[in-house]
């Protein structure tokens, strides 16, 4: 069985009768799903449990996916990496809505796209390592401007993307 069809679902025995119900059990192999900082790594398995159910529109679809996802913490910039649940509910219709519902065709129903867009949904846009993360040692990576031993400025340093800012008169 290619991969493409391991992804495919029949309802035909379920479309029989309103209220028929099918345990589904699906994964799909992860390729080129990322963000900036986060990614669902190559080859990972994003999988889905749940249920398809009849109903007089089409099939509804409900279950949880689990998309496992690396990156760089955002304090630390340490590797991270975890697994996102997310809880699906979606219906698929033999005249979808765009945006709104899937498409049924041929009493079947393909979860390969909402599992691509599932897993890119499910990535957190700003990963931790922990929540006790500080971050950087401040003492080897100052963050702030080197002292001078000059005297103290008044007030905190203005940061130079808004410096321009302080030439501006109101009226």
């Amino acid at each position: 069985m290619s991969a493409e069809a391991a992804l495919l679902v029949s309802v035909t025995d379920v479309r029989r009768r309103l209220g028929t119900r099918k345990t589904v059990e699906r994964s799909l192999e992860a390729r080129s799903l990322e963000l900036s900082d986060v990614a669902v790594p190559d080859g990972a398995s994003i999988t889905f449990r749940g249920e398809v159910e009849s109903i007089s529109e089409g099939i509804v679809l409900t279950g949880t996916a689990e998309v496992p996802w690396s990156g760089a913490c955002r304090r630390c910039l340490r590797d991270v990496d975890g697994v996102a649940t997310v809880e699906i509910r979606e219906i698929y219709e033999t005249r979808p809505t765009d945006g709104e519902t899937w498409p049924l065709v041929d009493d079947h129903i393909d979860l390969a796209p909402l599992l691509r867009d599932t897993a890119l949904l499910a990535l957190p846009l700003a990963p931790i390592c922990s929540d006790e993360c500080e971050g950087p040692d401040p003492d080897r990576f100052p963050t702030g401007p080197a002292d001078d031993g000059d005297e103290a400025q008044e007030g905190p340093p203005v940061d130079p993307r808004w410096a321009a800012l302080g030439d501006v008169e109101f009226d």
